[in-house]
């Protein structure tokens, strides 16, 4: 365990001392970090306030090798203040681990474009359905492949193998595989599409693998700028068909050069009756939810949280620009279910967010928010609010 430990700051310390490995054959090298420090605070938490603070800390080297290779490895290490009570003592290095850590073909021969090969956060398109989950102070990586065509075409494609659970580990029975493609197409005033299809197999017995299909479509007519996206699921999961769907719609316009309002709506798919032999409930997949559903976080799990019954979701979002370097948001939102199932009322929750930010320095940014959830009948049925709830947060944001 402690030779474990030494390993491991050994590590850290060569991340942070470029002059180390600046002498190895004259790679170009480049060292980057983060450190973010975020206080939040929560009522009703078992019918009290909750507060507590959390920290991300990573660090990172990048080095350009010849022939077009690119490595990067970054650590990180995510914690609650006061979760070590005696650090003295503590020989153990629990919270730290790999965020990312991959080599990269950055001109593929004959074919040209990019291919990545070791743990890697993967975004693509907006994250609704595939993102790093930044927000989350541990974020998301995947293990695997991704392979990019050249970044100077109209049409770009990425393509990519990512393990998710492998049975030959010691804490897994089975595997689970994600694959998919997904490709953006530029088509100057007539705008953008972007078209994908994801595999998702699971090696429990029964499980069987599970289909997801879907498009984005940005324009813009005159002041206002729209996103259309829809995706489907079919396959199976846990053993069952599954049939189910997603849609989104968003209009965008500046009222003012400071004010920008935003008209939103979704709907996911729920199931209506779970004892049908289909499922009907839509998956968001490794989405990046705290973006779409509210700032408070009370459908990061679509299936879960909202009992297998889909959610609603309309919004009126806007953004007033402060100054160059400031920002202040509110956004409206309105939860329902997509079915209603045993529920008394459809309707789960109206949430307000209110949010801050402001870079103070060149790498140094400051944020603050608030949000307020009003407990519908819905919501309460489910289980998770019996009354209105409240979170807030105050976050430094320092990188370089």
């Amino acid at each position: 365990m402690v030779g474990q430990r030494w390993v491991r700051l050994g590590l850290l310390l060569l991340l942070v001392t470029p002059g180390a490995i600046e002498g190895q054959n004259g790679p170009e090298i480049r060292v980057f970090g983060q450190v973010r420090p975020r206080i939040e605070g929560r009522t009703p938490v078992e019918e009290d306030w909750n507060a507590f603070t959390s920290m991300r800390v990573r660090a990172g080297v990048e080095a350009e090798l010849e022939g077009d290779v690119r490595i990067v490895i970054q650590f990180q290490d995510v914690r609650l203040f006061g979760e070590e009570t005696n650090t003295l003592s503590d020989f153990q290095a629990d919270n730290l681990d790999l965020h990312q850590g991959f080599i990269e073909f950055t001109d593929v021969p004959s074919v040209g474009g990019r291919f990545k090969v070791g743990r890697q956060e993967l975004i693509l398109g907006e994250q609704r359905l595939v993102g790093a989950v930044n927000w989350t102070q541990q974020g998301r990586s995947f293990d695997g492949l991704r392979y990019t065509t050249p970044g100077d075409r109209d049409v770009k494609l990425d393509l990519f193998f990512m393990k998710v659970r492998e049975e030959s580990a010691p804490t897994h029975e089975y595997e689970t595989t994600f694959v998919g493609a997904y490709g953006s197409a530029s088509f100057g005033e007539a705008g953008s599409l972007d078209l994908f299809g994801f595999l998702t197999t699971d090696g429990r017995e029964g499980n069987g693998s599970e289909v997801t299909l879907g498009g984005l479509w940005r324009a813009e007519a005159g002041p206002v700028d729209f996103r259309l996206e829809g995706s489907i699921q079919r396959g199976e999961r846990l053993g069952t068909e599954v049939s189910a769907y997603m849609v989104g719609v968003r209009a965008g316009v500046d009222l003012t050069e400071e004010l920008n309002a935003t008209l939103w709506f979704d709907q996911l798919s729920g199931d209506s009756d779970p004892l049908d032999g289909e499922i009907g409930v839509f998956n968001t997949l490794f989405a990046t939810n705290h973006a779409f559903y509210g700032s408070a976080d009370y459908f990061l799990n679509i299936p879960e949280h909202t009992g297998g019954l889909g959610l609603q979701d309309a919004a009126v979002k806007f953004r007033f620009t402060l100054s160059p370097t400031a920002a202040l948001s509110l956004d409206l939102h309105s939860f329902r279910t997509d079915q209603e199932g045993n529920l008394s009322c459809r309707a789960l929750a109206n949430e307000v967010d209110l949010s801050l930010s402001k870079r103070l320095y060149g790498g140094l940014t400051a944020s603050a928010g608030y949000s307020f959830v009003q407990a519908r009948e819905g919501i309460k049925d489910l289980g998770r609010l019996d009354e209105n709830a409240h979170w807030m947060f105050v976050m430094l944001d320092a990188s370089f």
